[in-house]
């Protein structure tokens, strides 16, 4: 797990490795084991590593072997390394490391592009060709793994993110309309390739892009799960998706426990986490680390849920470590998290995220992570509500569930430079879940979550924070294998038990019923979800800035109307209206935008 970035120019001239060495400096946190940087006339790559597999030097990046003639920098763990390495050596490749990047650059010399099929894991890497002057750009399958970009006449800059691209200088920081206003709707999700700023792109998931030296480029979709039934699968029974769901999860489990140092979990107390501490124990891991975090309680609402995850660590005799965090440093904190953040994200739990990953860097550096179960498996509120309608009123039925305001709404909150006539969230939920390879309004659903929502919100969320500390996150949920079963399996036994019930049936298997049968909880962050103090301070001192006035995102009218009312208009999933302005604006400010 790691930070990268590079230059390539395409206009004859010498890349500036003084841009890629402040895109470098600007990765330090995702890297603090280790330092690189690599050019050959128009192409310069940089690189900073946390190191987790081949802890020696013989890992370090850019990796080049001048052999093959390759160099390579990756961000990212390939599961399957050692397999992958056996199989190449059987076609006679030779290895001077024990890492999972020599890995994907022999892999790469066998298989070319396609390469990425045969990686299981989380990866963005970028290899440059020595004998052709070509570049290979690819992300995986669910999008954990970051990789932006910004283009311009005769350059390609990228890196593992946003702000260490503006680090590098020379970026057009305008804010795109459009994803303004997916910004504003979709629960702060902007979907690849947009960011919040026109000069920024990122390489969507499960793709590939190929940069010529003359600057052509293509790229292609490697990856895709089916959300439909198929015949050989019609005689199965209910206990038949849970034995193989079961297997599969245990699988990614297992896999993710690669490393040549520990391994912990982050234990919320709720299903998924405390399905992999149990699955963990169950592969014979004895006193596994685990951390759960809680807050002080505000405006009557709790702000821990310790005594679920407690139950699970005494159950599983982990060696659990509760932190607990005051009020005013959750404030004192807010600022290192959005700084952490490659894109604006509203959701509350990153803090939490942030605070958690701080202090659980201190004795470890990689866990495993319970995200991507709600999105795979159908446990949010606004899947069962789509059992009822056809394909036709899906999107509308989605829309009126997780938009936080609708397109008319829109013109009451935005200035009039960002005022547009389309609906364009609206248009983009409506042609993703109208694309063939869904049978369901349900199976719709869960596609545009597992493969939009999820990457730009709980993926991104947990990528950002945990790297910001140097701590690397795992998340078996999204095992491409396990996706792919997922997305095969009747939506009635996803939705069954409340939602999750094909997990909820195998969990019934490992881990106490009473972590099964509680109410489903989210990371409790009451000072954010209820703006008061020093939190409510910085979001009216950021809005009410000469910055946010000269900027005009929003209608004056508006903010003031919020800020009158601070916790008096929230969105459908209870996220607060007024943070999510604030939020923006104070992480425009916070990264110079």
């Amino acid at each position: 797990m790691c930070g990268l970035s590079g230059e390539i120019r395409f206009d004859g001239s010498m890349a500036d490795t003084t841009a890629v060495a402040r895109m470098v400096d600007a990765l330090v946190p995702r890297g603090p084991d280790g330092q690189g940087s690599w050019s050959n006339g128009r192409v310069a790559f940089g690189h900073r590593r946390l190191s987790v597999i081949d802890l020696s030097q013989t890992g370090s990046q850019p990796m080049v072997d001048n052999e093959l003639g390759l160099t390579a920098v990756f961000n990212g763990c390939i599961y399957d390394y050692k397999e992958l390495r056996a199989e190449l050596e059987g076609h006679g490749y030779r290895f001077f490391s024990t890492s999972d990047t020599e890995v994907i650059l022999k892999g790469y010399h066998h298989w070319g592009t396609d390469v990425v099929s045969h990686l299981h894991g989380m990866f963005a890497f970028v290899i440059h060709e020595r004998d052709t002057g070509r570049v290979v750009l690819a992300r995986d399958r669910l999008g954990i793994k970051p990789l932006y970009l910004a283009e311009t006449r005769g350059r390609l800059r990228f890196a593992s993110s946003l702000p260490a691209l503006l680090r590098a200088g020379d970026v057009d920081t305008s804010v795109d309309a459009v994803a303004l206003h997916h910004y504003l709707s979709w629960h702060a999700v902007v979907p690849a390739p947009r960011t919040i700023v026109n000069g920024v792109r990122k390489l969507p998931p499960a793709t590939v892009r190929v940069v010529e030296p003359d600057g052509t480029t293509r790229e292609h979709r490697y990856w895709q799960a089916t959300y439909e039934r198929r015949p050989e699968h019609a005689s199965w029974t209910a206990r038949d998706w849970e034995d193989a769901i079961e297997e599969a999860l245990r699988v990614a489990v297992r896999r993710r426990l690669v490393a040549d140092i520990p391994v912990g979990v982050l234990l919320s107390g709720g299903l998924d986490s405390s399905l992999i501490v149990g699955l963990l124990a169950e592969e014979g891991q004895t006193g596994l680390a685990t951390y759960s975090i809680g807050f002080d309680a505000v405006a009557g609402r709790e702000g821990d849920e310790f005594r679920y995850s407690d139950v699970i660590a005494e159950r599983f005799a982990t060696d659990h470590h509760r932190i607990r965090v005051a009020s005013d440093e959750l404030a004192a904190a807010l600022g290192h998290a959005i700084g952490a953040m490659a894109e604006p994200m509203v959701s509350h739990d990153v803090v939490a995220f942030d605070l958690l990953s701080e202090r659980v860097s201190q004795s470890i550096r990689v866990v495993q992570s319970g995200q991507g179960a709600d999105e795979v498996f159908a446990g949010y509120h606004w899947y069962p509500p789509l059992a009822e309608v056809g394909r036709e009123e899906a999107v509308a039925r989605y829309a009126q569930a997780f938009f936080d305001r609708d397109h008319a709404q829109m013109r009451q909150v935005v200035g009039d430079r960002y005022a547009l006539a389309a609906d364009p969230s609206l248009a983009f939920v409506h042609e993703h879940m109208s694309a063939p390879g869904a049978q369901t309004a349900v199976d719709a659903a869960l596609r545009v979550d597992s493969e939009v929502m999820l990457v730009d919100d709980p993926v991104k969320r947990v990528d950002n924070m945990s790297m910001a500390w140097g701590l690397e996150a795992r998340v078996p949920f999204l095992d491409h294998d396990l996706v792919e079963l997922a997305a095969l399996c009747p939506p009635e036994l996803k939705l069954a038990d409340g939602g999750k019930g094909v997990l909820k049936a195998i969990g019934r298997r490992v881990i106490p019923p009473e972590v099964i049968d509680r109410p489903k909880g989210y990371f409790p962050v009451p000072a954010i979800t209820h703006l008061e103090g020093k939190v409510l301070d910085l979001v009216r001192d950021a809005l009410s800035s000469d910055a946010a006035r000269a900027r005009g995102l929003f209608r004056p009218e508006y903010v003031q109307d919020l800020l009158a009312d601070p916790n008096g208009e929230l969105t459908p999933l209870r996220g607060n209206k007024l943070w999510q302005l604030g939020l923006l604006e104070l992480w425009l400010q916070n990264h110079g935008v």
